[in-house]
């Protein structure tokens, strides 16, 4: 008979526009994941309010704990530790997950885990699959794009990411300009499988010898192509200018990737972040991939790709066990970052 104890793991995760509440089990287990969107309340913004988003996470906060411990079947005294996002991401929507979580600990003599919210993202691909290391992963999201080198658990090094705008957030402000509604991304998706790269927008910093993005240019391309036809009366097929935006896209996320693989020796590529979501950039992945046999593609599940509580423990459980814990005294970081990669370490 195993009676060995499972370790729980409370998470808090309210970094942008979701609050989100999950129990996880050993790290790699949801007993539940509870997520209160705001997307209805910033769609007629085009975009996150940060001070709305902050209201709401105050609001929506303790009825998200409520149900994950009860979803979860669980009671305090069950718990091991409590995680929380701490940064990057809009300050005050940060603090609310962090106030909540410290009075978790304090209240129930819990150890207090502060957790990188792009640590998360990565951590999401653990539900699907164990991380080999040394591992690279492409982190997309709506404020992130970098390519990440893990060279042993709860390590994280940036090696390359987007001197401008994210890829996310690229897709969010054509989407704008489509007049599709906010956010765009799943929207642009679509209308890119039934159309064709047609437009030929430009693939930035092809030529580069490092591991940056830029889609600041893309975007511009884009916005130009488009005020230039309403300008003179032309019209232009949607599905034909969403693919070329994503074909774009992915071609310089692939480029990238595929100049990281060749440069550092890993197992695995790990794709991860709210974009990750992408079934153009998944499918892209799954090519470059087959090229490279001695490395396996994990991807963090549909269902997670989002921001969540669960991927938040599932990193927070493996920040515990390499003993990071926080005092009472964790504050909120908007713009914390991975260290950057230094071959001198």
């Amino acid at each position: 008979m195993n009676n060995q104890k499972r370790e729980l793991i409370l998470a808090f995760e309210s970094s942008c526009d979701e609050t989100s509440v999950a129990v996880i089990e050993d790290g790699n287990k949801i007993l539940s994941n509870i997520v209160a969107t705001q997307i209805k309340s910033h769609k007629r913004f085009g975009g996150v309010v940060p001070e709305v988003a902050s209201r709401h996470h105050i609001e929506q906060v303790t009825m998200c704990l409520e149900d994950a411990m009860t979803e979860a079947n669980v009671t305090y005294s069950d718990l091991s530790a409590v995680a929380v996002t701490y940064g990057p991401g809009l300050v005050g929507a940060l603090l609310v997950g962090v106030a909540c979580a410290k009075v978790v600990a304090f209240s129930h003599d819990l150890p207090l885990i502060p957790v990188n919210h792009m640590a998360g993202h990565i951590y999401a691909a653990r539900f699907t699959s164990e991380i080999k290391f040394p591992a690279m992963a492409l982190l997309v999201s709506g404020g992130h794009t970098e390519l990440v080198y893990l060279p042993k658990e709860n390590e994280y090094q940036i090696i390359g990411e987007t001197r401008d705008d994210a890829a996310g957030e690229a897709y969010d402000k054509i989407g704008r300009v489509l007049g599709l509604t906010y956010p765009a991304g799943k929207q642009i998706d679509e209308m890119a499988h039934k159309g064709s790269d047609t437009f030929s927008f430009p693939r930035a910093m092809f030529k580069e010898d490092n591991f940056d993005f830029s889609f600041s240019g893309l975007k511009s391309a884009f916005i130009n192509t488009v005020h230039h036809a309403d300008q003179v009366g032309e019209k232009l097929n949607t599905d034909d200018l969403a693919a070329s935006f994503q074909q774009s896209v992915i071609d310089v996320l692939l480029h990238k990737t595929e100049h990281a693989l060749n440069v550092f020796p890993v197992r695995q590529l790990v794709l991860a972040g709210g974009v990750a979501a992408n079934q153009g950039i998944r499918d892209g992945l799954d090519r470059l991939i087959s090229k490279h046999t001695d490395i396996e593609l994990i991807k963090a599940p549909l269902k997670l790709c989002g921001d969540n509580a669960a991927m938040i423990g599932a990193a927070g459980y493996i920040a515990w066990k390499n003993g990071e814990v926080a005092g009472l005294a964790l504050n909120a970081d908007p713009s914390l970052e991975f260290e950057w990669f230094d071959e001198e370490r």
